[in-house]
């Protein structure tokens, strides 16, 4: 899936963009009509460690999911909302599959 990423106040790493595309990449076997999405990645200017902010929208016909997280770290904050947009095209899907019964 074509993802876009954007980092704002900081410069990414091939190593974080890699890590999130892969993750990422996975929700495709949830529901394979996924066009494309757009991932921010921004740092907040808190004072505590929780300042990494990942949001990531995702764009399949006629619908966009939208996940957002922020922990102390790129990767935790990536994983959690991938797995927020995971529940969300399972639930959409499920719905999808009993319009048509």
């Amino acid at each position: 899936m074509k993802l876009q990423m954007h980092s704002i106040h900081f410069d990414a790493d091939r190593k974080l963009i890699d890590f999130i595309q892969k993750k990422a990449d996975k929700l495709d076997t949830y529901y394979d009509r996924i066009i494309d999405g757009e991932v921010f990645m921004r740092l907040d200017k808190n004072d505590n460690n929780s300042n990494k902010i990942v949001e990531i929208k995702l764009n399949v016909p006629g619908k966009q999911f939208f996940a957002k997280h922020q922990t102390d770290s790129f990767e935790g904050a990536a994983d959690e909302a991938i797995e927020g947009l995971r529940r969300q095209i399972k639930k959409h899907k499920e719905k999808v599959v009993l319009v048509r019964q």
